[in-house]
């Protein structure tokens, strides 16, 4: 089942504390970026969070699930989770410190 609007919405909105949250739509579903890394993608009605060194003190590797087929492995957020914007934000702003900056694009 595709990925809601509001779904992505409410995520962000409960992701704002932890920098400059946006979302962008790609291939169907979406990929979730803080301050310009991304850093979760909401694939099937589900949040998958990107795995960094600080993962672990926010959930153990039982999470680990690939979003779509033939990815690698992130971390699934359950949805009991997605209520708590103060623990979900720490979450994706710690995961956002920990991830390196996106490669510049070439230019044609």
């Amino acid at each position: 089942m595709p990925t809601t609007q509001s779904t992505v919405d409410f995520l962000v909105e409960q992701m704002a504390e932890s920098g400059l949250v946006r979302s962008n739509k790609m291939f169907g579903e979406y990929a979730i970026y803080c301050n310009e890394k991304v850093v979760a993608l909401v694939c099937d009605e589900q949040l998958y969070v990107k795995k960094s060194k600080t993962s672990t003190t926010f959930l153990d590797a039982s999470h680990e699930a690939p979003p779509f087929p033939g990815a690698k492995n992130y971390l699934r957020v359950p949805q009991e989770h997605w209520d708590d914007s103060e623990w979900l934000s720490n979450f994706i702003r710690q995961t956002a410190e920990a991830l390196p900056l996106p490669k510049p694009k070439k230019k044609k």
